[in-house]
């Protein structure tokens, strides 16, 4: 009898190697079975064995080698002891944890996980991961997406290392050879999470459209230095291609160089520098652009931010914005970008924050101006710089209810051509709150007291002046809650109504004196129903004996929570028909009531959702502004939006002009074939007469790849300019699940154009 060694093999029938070759074969196979191995132990069964364990067992028919979290699978089989190591062919099937190799021939050190397998193929995590996120922690991405491939060689190097000599990889479904990352020599180390590969070259449906001589990547979607997917888009601004290099510095520090080539304006070099302590964290952004080929300038862009806590509650930063001329935006940017960058912030600010039982406070210093983008025809309106402000906010419950208020405020304004000066704001408040399930009440009284120091304005040595300002503000705000159960079609229902009164007085007092460093009118909106003050910032304060009444009913699904319909109406009431306009001076109102709102919406069904808007001019006795929204949304990758604006007096576009406005904005997108979908916004003015946006494109998923092609175009509505401005882009990406996407991604565009996108990419194909 061969004598065993159980730290290396247990059989459980350990006779079966005392019989001869001859005798086993009329042995069934089924006898040699195996029990469960132990750590560190390798089992084999086969339909037949023979052999010296001491020297070289020989197994066929069926063979399996289970060592540990390793299983082998093979026509036949050479066994070593002594190493512990098998070779095996004519084919072979080798299971470690999740990944799957197979091949013909294999020569394999069990215990040092080393190796090497001919003609091989092989699946890298688990297959029954793909298209699902958080699978496999060992995969090409972190949504644990299988990579497999074949190559002439595969060389086992160590524990989850492996090496691959004339390969081709992808993370597509057997079958899908839709593209390859092929390469001469490709190595794979999950222990560092890094993969390596040299000679590489893309293919997409069997053409190379990108090639490299080297090129390391994360194998787990982390991060790592080494070039990123290129892009390039083309447009009204020039046809733009960027390659960036990202730059894993450390795990709290990376960098990012992007190169660019614009054949409009010449060659850009972008940078972005990103840091993260436990303490501070900011960024450091620039494009720089020598000698552009139009205006034969250089031009640049910074951006640069910074957030750092000193002690407990004790945080300061900066925020840094600025470009090298005022059509920086029109040139290298977008639409969007240019109508939000009129005026470029800088500031630094320290904020104190502390809290005890019952009470907070918070203080704050800053430092802030902007840079004003101007447009020689349409002059912007400069904010003023507040050099400094500092700003108190504070509060303390007190017994039975009640609550002391603070607020304070005291800056010097700056500004180059209008009144300057220094303004004081104090607002100290007492309030009530008595709550209750079934409804509420919080009276609130307190003084605004703001002081003036203004300096002198002109060049005509006129002195400069103090000015003081006190106005006592009384508000109460109630409201009930009532609610019933009902049914509606077969399914039950919560139906509330919840009836509201918002009182506030204060009395009028001239104002056209006091300057305006930065108040203006807020918008007339259910929120503004509920404020003391229709105005922002401390330099106006409207004049107020009103009530505002208002009453919000809801159907609320007894079984999802679901919102399903929301009808509010709310109109405001004078008492005294007396008010303070914007430049300060005392106005009579016309009417004793203003304002008539109303709002219908919710989520009508799973598909359906409606929202709408309403107001009521009562001075004009006409319609002010009307909104009406309808979604109809059955599924991820099927939405149609239809809308309509009206506004009696609105702002136009991206200008400091107003006008009536009315527009239709139809967004859609749609499957309209098999893995293809459309997407389409048209935005029209009715009252020009001609689209404000265009937007038309397709995409395409194949579950292992994703294509995009958008065409976008905008115009702006500045009337005053005799051509107006038109932006033009186009936008070509295609994705590859895994990998990453090549060209310029449309995907934040079509989600502010269309409401209720869905990327495709998360869309699990038909």
């Amino acid at each position: 009898m061969l004598k065993l060694q159980p730290t290396r093999m247990t059989l459980a029938l350990a006779a079966a190697f005392s019989v001869s070759a001859a005798q086993a074969d009329d042995i069934a196979p089924q006898a040699l079975t195996t029990v469960p191995a132990a750590q560190g132990q390798t089992h084999v069964t086969a339909n037949h064995m023979d052999g010296q364990m001491q020297d070289k067992l020989k197994a066929s028919g069926d063979v399996v080698v289970i060592h540990d979290n390793q299983t082998l699978e093979a026509d036949w089989l050479d066994y070593y002891q002594q190493q512990n190591r098998v070779k095996a062919g004519d084919h072979f099937r080798l299971t470690r944890d999740k990944d799957v190799i197979t091949g013909t021939t294999l020569d394999y050190w069990m215990d040092e996980h080393t190796g090497s397998a001919q003609q091989a193929s092989f699946q890298m995590g688990s297959p029954d991961t793909q298209n699902k996120a958080g699978g496999s922690k060992r995969s090409l991405a972190k949504a644990g997406i299988a990579f497999r491939g074949d190559g002439s060689e595969v060389q086992f190097t160590g524990p989850d290392q492996y090496r691959l000599l004339n390969s081709r990889v992808n993370s597509c479904v057997v079958g899908d050879d839709s593209w390859y990352l092929k390469s001469s020599t490709l190595d794979l180390n999950y222990a560092t999470n890094i993969g390596v590969a040299r000679n590489a070259r893309l293919e997409f449906q069997g053409l190379p459209i990108l090639y490299t001589p080297w090129i390391d990547f994360p194998l787990d979607g982390s991060r790592k230095s080494g070039l990123l997917a290129p892009t390039f888009r083309s447009g009204s601004n020039g046809f733009d291609l960027a390659l960036p290099y990202y730059w894993n510095i450390a795990p709290n520090y990376d960098a990012t160089i992007t190169p660019h080539i614009n054949l409009k304006h010449g060659t850009m070099v972008a940078g972005e520098f990103r840091y993260l302590e436990p303490d501070f964290s900011g960024s450091i952004y620039t494009e720089q652009l020598r000698n552009d080929k139009l205006t034969h300038t250089d031009r640049y862009a910074w951006y640069a931010t910074h957030k750092q806590t000193v002690i407990p509650g004790l945080t300061f930063g900066y925020d840094y914005n600025y470009v090298s001329d005022v059509n920086y935006f029109t040139d290298f940017g977008d639409r969007t970008l240019t109508a939000t960058n009129v005026n470029l912030l800088r500031q630094a600010w320290t904020k104190y924050s502390t809290s005890w039982q019952g009470g907070s406070l918070e203080t704050m210093l800053r430092a802030q101006r902007y840079q004003t983008l101007e447009d020689p025809i349409i002059p912007a309106d400069q904010p003023y710089a507040r050099l400094p402000q500092i700003t108190l906010t504070a509060n303390q419950k007190l017994p039975d209810g009640f609550s002391f208020n603070l607020q304070g405020d005291l800056t010097r304004f700056s500004h180059p051509t209008l009144q300057t000066g220094d303004r004081f704001v104090a607002y100290p408040s007492v309030s009530w709150a008595f709550e209750r399930s079934w409804g509420f009440i919080k009276p609130k009284f307190g003084v605004n007291y703001t002081s003036y120091s203004l300096n002198a304005l002109g060049s005509d040595n006129t002195p400069g002046s103090n000015i003081t300002r006190t106005l006592p503000i009384f508000s109460t705000d109630s409201g009930l809650y009532f609610e019933r159960d009902t049914s509606f079609h077969g399914a039950d229902y919560v139906e509330t109504l919840e009836p509201r009164l918002f009182y506030v007085y204060i009395p009028a007092k001239d104002q056209s004196n006091i300057p305006n460093f930065d108040s203006s009118e807020n918008d007339f909106n259910f929120a503004q129903l509920f404020s003391e003050n229709r105005f922002s910032g401390w330099d106006r304060i409207n004049a107020a004996n009103q009530l505002t009444a208002a009453l919000t009913s809801r159907l609320i699904s007894s079984e999802t929570g679901i919102e399903r319909l929301r009808l509010m109406l709310g109109q405001r009431y004078y008492f005294k028909n007396e008010d303070t306009s914007l430049y300060g001076n005392q106005i009579t109102l016309q009417n004793n009531s203003k304002g008539l709102l109303g709002s219908l919406g919710g989520d009508l069904t799973q598909a359906w959702r409606l929202d709408s808007s309403y107001e009521y001019n009562q001075d004009l006795a006409k319609t002010q502004r009307y909104n009406l929204q309808v979604r109809y949304n059955p599924a991820p990758g099927k939405t149609v939006s239809l809308r309509y604006r009206y506004g009696r007096y609105e702002q136009i576009g991206d200008t400091t002009q107003y006008g009536p406005l009315r527009q239709v904005d139809l967004g859609v997108q749609w499957p309209i074939a098999r893995q293809w979908y459309a997407v389409a916004r048209e935005n029209y003015s009715l009252i020009d007469n001609k689209p404000l946006e265009h937007l038309l494109g397709v995409e395409y998923n194949d579950g292992c790849w994703t294509t995009r092609v958008v065409l976008k175009r905008d115009a702006s509505l500045a009337t005053t300019i005799t051509s107006a401005t038109t932006h033009t882009g186009v936008f070509f990406q295609l994705e590859l699940r895994g990998l990453g996407g090549l060209g310029s991604n449309p995907t934040s565009e079509l989600k502010l154009a269309i409401p209720g996108y869905s990327n495709i990419s998360d869309i699990r194909s038909n």
